[in-house]
């Protein structure tokens, strides 16, 4: 039975299970959060990024979330560095020139500071001299770091970055470092061609002709 969990990651957690690049001090992974052996994600989250994640133990469920054709938008929740004008707003939906090309329109509004939000560890570093705000960004692409380098160049550093949603999928009611399982949808298109072997052609039983003398004894 396909399975498919949904996982408020914290900061500084790494989105694997296993670390490789740190044998001597460990850093904290998906390990120490979820005993499910066999899931592995459908899609990453940077180290210094928090929120939902999505992890499957079906390939063709976790292809399906993360094919960027099949326009799955994210939302997140970021919080910047001064406060954005109407001009870095309409910039961030209309598309912002990268070193990689041009983002895809995308929809960005002010927003306030999330109810109930859990407080980060270590804290973010702000500047008593420089303002703040939340910014709601709903993005249908995922390119390396994107939502962070879209506020800078617009003028806004990011300061703290929490991915709300996947699709329908949402962080609502789910606290951080937990998860819970998700009724897995109908992925579209046809199904897996079957793993039985190809049957045999059955033998003919047709006689042998009268002038074959080679099949009569």
């Amino acid at each position: 039975m396909t399975r498919l969990i949904r996982f408020n990651k914290p900061y500084d957690v790494l989105p694997q299970f296993t670390d490789r690049g740190s044998q001597d001090s460990p850093r904290p992974t998906l390990s120490n959060y979820i005993d499910c052996p066999g899931v592995y994600a459908a899609g990453r989250l940077d180290r210094d990024s928090e929120g939902l994640m999505l992890l499957t133990d079906d390939g063709r469920l976790q292809a399906w979330i993360t094919d960027p054709k099949h326009k799955m938008d994210k939302t997140y929740w970021v919080q910047v560095e001064g406060i954005p004008d109407q001009d870095a707003l309409r910039a961030l939906s209309e598309g912002v020139e990268l070193k990689d090309g041009k983002t895809r329109p995308a929809k960005a509004r002010l927003m306030p500071e999330p109810p109930g939000l859990w407080v980060r560890t270590p804290p973010v570093r702000v500047r008593k001299t420089v303002p703040d705000c939340w910014v709601e960004l709903t993005i249908g692409e995922g390119r390396n770091r994107q939502v962070r380098r879209m506020t800078a160049a617009v003028g806004h550093p990011t300061l703290r970055l929490i991915r709300y949603s996947i699709g329908a999928w949402t962080l609502d009611g789910l606290a951080q470092g937990t998860w819970e399982d998700l009724e897995p949808p109908r992925v579209p298109g046809p199904p897996k061609p079957s793993q039985k072997p190809p049957r045999r052609p059955k033998a003919s039983l047709a006689r042998p002709a009268k002038g074959d003398r080679s099949r009569r004894r």
